[in-house]
């Protein structure tokens, strides 16, 4: 029996460390690239976490040198490739334009361009984002909806679901997109205003801090949780034929429910502690997010299994647990 063999970019994000905890369950040897930077000494904290460090091999690469791309490839020969990683912070992305473009636009050409040469048979899964659809065209997005993206991040996003779908039509490769709607978990990076509520709604229960700075309360958005996502992406590399794919609750809440539900879970009232500050508005809001999922549903049998408040409650506790042991993520 062929042994599977998996390549991730981004494994020691948050999607990364679930997926890859996922794949080594089901008996994969699961490979992925590792960007050297200053903070090497944290930045597998999640694949820590989560359990599985020690099962999995990291690469030294980078997205932006496919020269780096093509050598892991050559060595690793991956019958899957999931390339997830990407500059995510969509503020980030205003006061860093170019570099965004390069890692979350560019790059993901860079490893579609790799994988043709080297393992064109191996099947290919991008990270798109719901950010593309940005200004909805419509009140509940489907994979026919058109985009409209209103950041860099976005804009970037949409030149790679672009070019995987040209991939796919071009050199006949097995290259899917999922166009994920938000989706949390206890991994979630501390910029993100999901992990950012939960976090300093343990700090503050603890008696840590007293107030929770937001910006705009009233942003919508389909949350679900990461870990029931990871495993739609698995699903689309197993059809026959790729395709593309809505990956969503079909519920949305704003940013204050969230909020709410975070408080409510420690016996606090938000409006005691949450202030607004207009540094944390985007240039250009996306006002809500409502993704349709059922295509997913009949083509590939999934959905999301964890409802809005097991999430928050989950993230919550693992912030709590963190902070009194004096842990951080």
């Amino acid at each position: 029996m062929t042994e599977n063999i998996a390549f991730l970019t981004g494994i020691t994000g948050q999607d990364g460390a679930y997926l890859a905890k996922f794949l080594v369950d089901k008996g994969y040897a699961v490979h992925g690239l590792l960007r050297r930077s200053a903070s090497a000494d944290v930045i597998a904290t999640r694949l820590k976490w989560i359990g599985v460090y020690d099962k999995v091999t990291l690469h030294d690469g980078n997205l932006t040198d496919i020269s780096s791309l093509i050598r892991i490839l050559s060595d690793v020969r991956p019958s899957e490739v999931y390339n997830l990683a990407a500059q995510s912070f969509v503020k980030s992305s205003w006061q860093q334009p170019l570099l965004t473009g390069h890692v979350t636009g560019l790059a993901a050409a860079n490893m579609l361009e790799a994988v043709r040469i080297i393992c064109p048979e191996a099947r290919f899964y991008q990270a798109s984002s719901s950010e593309m659809y940005g200004l909805i065209q419509e009140p509940v997005q489907s994979e026919t909806t058109p985009f409209y993206p209103r950041s860099p991040y976005a804009a970037a996003k949409l030149y790679a679901h672009w070019m995987t779908v040209n991939y796919r039509e071009s050199f006949g490769m097995h290259a899917s997109s999922g166009i994920l709607f938000n989706h949390e978990s206890p991994l979630r990076g501390i910029e993100f205003v999901t992990r950012k509520i939960t976090a300093a709604v343990a700090q503050i229960k603890l008696g840590k801090q007293k107030t929770l700075s937001l910006g705009n309360l009233d942003a919508k958005r389909d949350w679900g949780h990461a870990r029931d996502y990871t495993k739609a992406m698995w699903l689309m590399l197993q059809q026959d034929v790729p395709d593309d794919y809505v990956i969503a609750t079909g519920r949305t809440t704003s940013v204050r429910e969230f909020c709410s539900l975070a408080f409510s879970h420690v016996g606090l009232n938000m409006d005691d502690h949450v202030v607004i500050d207009p540094k944390y508005l985007r240039a250009a809001e996306v006002d809500v997010l409502h993704g349709d999922a059922s295509k997913a549903h009949a083509r590939l049998g999934w959905k999301s299994e964890t409802t809005l408040e097991q999430l928050v409650t989950e993230m919550v506790e693992a912030d709590l647990t963190r902070f009194k042991l004096h842990e951080h993520l």
